[in-house]
C-alpha cells in the first residue's frame, strides 16, 4: 500500500575540515550562497549519498533486490547508465515496442519503472527519450541543505612526491636536478551545520506506489534507523567516507507525520518551529562555531497543532 500521510521533515548534518559538496563551476570549492556566504549542498548531492545507501543496504550479489533497483547509477556498464538501455528493459519486461509509441506503452512502462526503481517512485524521474518512458514526481522532494551560519571555504596546497608522464619527470630532473613532485590544492570547510527541508506527498505516492517501506528506508539512509524503537546504525554518511568530504555526521532528524493527506499545517509553520543558535561558550569564545556542541539546538513545540505527530528520530 502507497504512504497514506502527509509528512514534512527537518534534516541536519555536519562537515569538519571537509569538502560537503564542491561546485565545479568554482574550481570545486565548496559551494556558498554569495549574499549571505551560508554553505550550500544541492539537493542532487544529497540524493545521490541515498541512492548509494540503497544499493549497499539492498545489494543481492551484481545486483539488487527486486523493487530497489537504482536507475542513476554511478558504477557498472552501459546497461547500467545509459538510460536508454534501461527503458528498452521496461519495454522488454511488458513485452512492448517503443518504436510505436503508443501512449498506453508508455505508461505501463513508467509503472515498471516505478515498481523496479527505487529512485524513480520515490524521487522521480524525466524519462521522455528515445525510448519514451514518461515522466514521475517523485513522492519525496529536498531542498538544499544550508548552513546556520556563514561558512569559510579554505583552500590548502597539497603535494605528491610523483608525476605523471615522463616527460615531466625529464623536465623536473632537468631544472631541479630531481624528481621534485606536483603541487595540488584541496578545497575544505572547517565546520558546518547544515539543514535541509523534505517533503513527502501522499498524493504522488499513490502515483508511483511508493510505501511505508520505503519511506522507511529514507529514514535509514538519513540517520540510521526507521523508528524510535530501533536500534541506530550506520547511515548514508557512513557509505560515503572520502578524503575529500571529511568528517560528515547526521546530527538531527525530525518527522512532521500530519493526519491526513493533504497534511494539517503549513510546512514552513513547522520548519520554524526549529532553532539552531550558538550556544553561550561558543559566543564567549568568539562566536565561531567548530562543533556540533558549539550549537544549541532546540524544537519548540508549542506552536505544532495537535494533528501533526512529531518524531525526532535522531
Amino acid at each position: 500500500m502507497s504512504i497514506q500521510n502527509r509528512y514534512d521533515f527537518l534534516y541536519l548534518f555536519d562537515v569538519q575540515d571537509g569538502n560537503p559538496n564542491g561546485d565545479p563551476d568554482a574550481g570545486n570549492l565548496p559551494r556558498v550562497d554569495p549574499q549571505t556566504f551560508q554553505g550550500l549542498v544541492t539537493d542532487g548531492c544529497l540524493k545521490r549519498k541515498i541512492r548509494d545507501y540503497i544499493i549497499a543496504a539492498k545489494s543481492n550479489g551484481d545486483s539488487n533486490e527486486a523493487g530497489y533497483a537504482i536507475y542513476f547509477q554511478t558504477k557498472g556498464g552501459p546497461e547500467q547508465r545509459v538510460l536508454n538501455a534501461i527503458h528498452q528493459r521496461a519495454y522488454d519486461a511488458i513485452k512492448k515496442n517503443p518504436k510505436e509509441k503508443k501512449y498506453a506503452d508508455q505508461v505501463e512502462a513508467r509503472r515498471w519503472m516505478c515498481a523496479n526503481f527505487y529512485d524513480v517512485r520515490t524521487f522521480g524521474a524525466v524519462m521522455g527519450l528515445e525510448i519514451n518512458c514518461g515522466q514521475v514526481r517523485g513522492a519525496v522532494q529536498l531542498t538544499f541543505a544550508r548552513s546556520f551560519h556563514p561558512i569559510f571555504q579554505q583552500e590548502v596546497a597539497i603535494s605528491r612526491r610523483a608525476v605523471a608522464t615522463q616527460k615531466e619527470a625529464d623536465d623536473q630532473i632537468k631544472k631541479h636536478g630531481d624528481i621534485t613532485g606536483t603541487l595540488g590544492r584541496k578545497s575544505t570547510v572547517p565546520y558546518g551545520l547544515y539543514g535541509a527541508k523534505g517533503f513527502v506527498s501522499a498524493n504522488e505516492a499513490a502515483q508511483t506506489e511508493c510505501s511505508d517501506a520505503d519511506l522507511e528506508l529514507l529514514w535509514k539512509a538519513l540517520c540510521g534507523r526507521s523508528k524510535l524503537a530501533d536500534p541506530s546504525e550506520e547511515n548514508m554518511f557512513g557509505q560515503d567516507h572520502s578524503a575529500s568530504r571529511g568528517m560528515m555526521a547526521a546530527r538531527k532528524l525530525i518527522v512532521f507525520k500530519h493526519q491526513s493527506k493533504l497534511g494539517n499545517a503549513p510546512a514552513h509553520r513547522l520548519f520554524e518551529a526549529l532553532k539552531a543558535d550558538l550556544s553561550d561558550d561558543c559566543k564567549a569564545n568568539g562566536g565561531i562555531p567548530r562543533k556540533f556542541s558549539d550549537y544549541d539546538v532546540k524544537l519548540d513545540k508549542s506552536g505544532i497543532p495537535s494533528t501533526v505527530e512529531v518524531i525526532e528520530l535522531l
